[in-house]
């Protein structure tokens, strides 16, 4: 029976929510449409065409339609938390065996073959780690300010962020960075967060621009938090002179007298002059005359001093050739349009030109011959803003905003702490896939080839997806249950 806000599956009153479903079958309609444009012959005319991947896909819908209404209908919900452990551990033996069984595509050794069948481990994982995650959290005295209880939740996430890294597939690991999200909304606090972005932003500044900027701008924000909390008129005073001082370093280099400092790179010797102060801070922090947010500036600039010193091991050791190829080609640093640069490259042309409206199902000009590689499944966005245009584009982005928001509102109503953190874990997880896709194919962030959520081909993604939303609609249709029966 339906009511304008749900579904009922049974007698006992089970009500699936309808937004949630209503946006599923949408994304799920909308991106099988795109991807029959994206690959679209007329040779191969015919959507339900099983040799082409168009076909394929209508087969994944159909088949995560099926396992859909399993979740919702056939398996008890109570049987999540306890199973937890078993999924979790089955899936981290089979994120370590595709290291070396896997086959490798695209660079990444991430995926299983069997025939023409493809599966991606990593894409599963993510819906283990949510329920582990949960599970662990949702314990009876849990709390993250317990240093024990926060590291055993942390290393529920980093171990398949350290696996997947090892199958080179540094798209999958980054999604799981947005799970922090889950212990901000947990309890974590904020200043972790925006650590987490002051961080990312010395990487960027060192890459992009030098590292004696970004020790420059570190020592000063933290200087002036310092202050803010402290109010000292000479501390400020000693921190400007010494900021100035260190952005001087490579005119004073100049000097004949003072050519010593050449001897030494800029960076350090700014280190050499942040010393005193970080001493003195220090030493009033063990004090106890340092008030918290001071404390919190100074573990921060500790942090930024060593991301600033570590970007080239980073960048030279971890990161693949292409991977760095791609970020000096995002921040400008180095330009190849028809190399690393081309996909995003064609992909800004593409979006750009669909105009307000778009050019029409079927008559994207980019898309039809075959200017954006991947455009079925990395760049599938390529074929909404060309073919669908802005309104399109911001069709589509309402539909995900919706979805994850009401995600989000359904786990913060729901008094059981298992169902709740879950939720926050997959409004996280497709936030995160939402926005570094859409962000690489508009050039806004390095292309690291990740799938958008129920619209890009394949069946791995779209069964992951599916499961992982299923989940927590199963979960909520029992929050519903007790509603009603209280």
């Amino acid at each position: 029976m339906m009511d304008g806000t749900s579904y009922s599956g049974s007698r006992r009153g089970r009500k699936v929510d309808f937004g949630l479903l209503l946006s599923y079958l949408f994304l799920v309609i909308f991106g099988w449409l795109n991807i029959y444009s994206a690959v679209y012959s007329e040779e191969h005319a015919f959507i339900l065409d099983f040799s082409q991947r168009y076909g394929l896909q209508f087969i994944w819908v159909c088949i995560s339609l099926g396992v859909a209404i399993i979740l919702l209908y056939l398996i008890n919900p109570r049987n999540f938390p306890p199973l937890t452990p078993v999924f979790y551990l089955a899936m981290l033996v089979l994120l370590a065996a595709v290291i070396f069984l896997g086959k490798e595509v695209n660079g990444s050794r991430s995926w299983f073959f069997i025939g023409s069948f493809g599966l991606q481990p990593a894409e599963f994982s993510k819906i283990t780690t949510a329920l582990l995650l949960s599970y662990i959290m949702s314990q009876y005295g849990f709390s993250l300010h317990n240093r024990k209880d926060a590291v055993k939740a942390a290393l529920v996430v980093i171990v398949p962020i350290l696996l997947i890294l090892m199958e080179k597939e540094t798209g999958s690991a980054l999604v799981y960075i947005g799970l922090i999200l889950v212990f901000y909304m947990e309890g974590l606090a904020g200043w972790v967060i925006l650590l987490g972005i002051g961080l990312i932003a010395m990487f960027v500044i060192t890459i992009a621009l030098s590292p004696l900027t970004a020790l420059v701008c570190a020592f000063s924000v933290c200087c002036i938090i310092r202050f803010v909390q402290n109010r000292s008129l000479v501390w400020i005073l000693t921190a400007i002179a010494a900021t100035v001082l260190m952005c001087f370093i490579p005119r004073l280099a100049q000097i004949e007298a003072l050519g010593f400092l050449n001897s030494l790179k800029p960076e350090v010797w700014a280190l050499i002059i942040m010393v005193p102060h970080l001493f003195f801070w220090l030493r009033d922090i063990l004090a106890k005359r340092e008030r918290p947010g001071g404390r919190y500036a100074l573990i921060s600039l500790a942090a930024a001093v060593l991301m600033v010193f570590s970007v080239n091991i980073i960048f030279d050791k971890v990161l693949q050739p292409h991977q760095k190829a791609r970020i000096e080609n995002l921040l400008g640093i180095t330009e190849d349009l028809q190399g690393i640069g081309y996909n995003v490259h064609q992909s800004k042309i593409a979006i750009g030109s669909g105009g307000f409206t778009g050019k029409g199902f079927l008559n994207g000009t980019q898309t039809k011959y075959n200017f954006v590689p991947e455009q079925s499944t990395d760049f599938i966005f390529c074929t909404v803003g060309e073919e669908w245009g802005f309104l399109g584009c911001i069709v589509l982005l309402g539909v995900y905003i919706f979805l994850i928001t009401r995600i989000i509102h359904l786990a913060s109503k729901n008094s059981d702490a298992f169902t709740r953190i879950y939720g926050y874990c997959v409004a996280s997880i497709f936030l995160m896939h939402v926005v570094i896709n859409i962000g690489m194919t508009m050039g806004l962030l390095p292309v690291i080839g990740i799938p958008l959520p129920f619209l890009s081909y394949g069946g791995s993604g779209m069964m992951s997806f599916t499961i992982l939303l299923f989940i927590f609609i199963r979960l909520d249709m029992e929050r519903q249950n007790k509603d009603a029966d209280f």
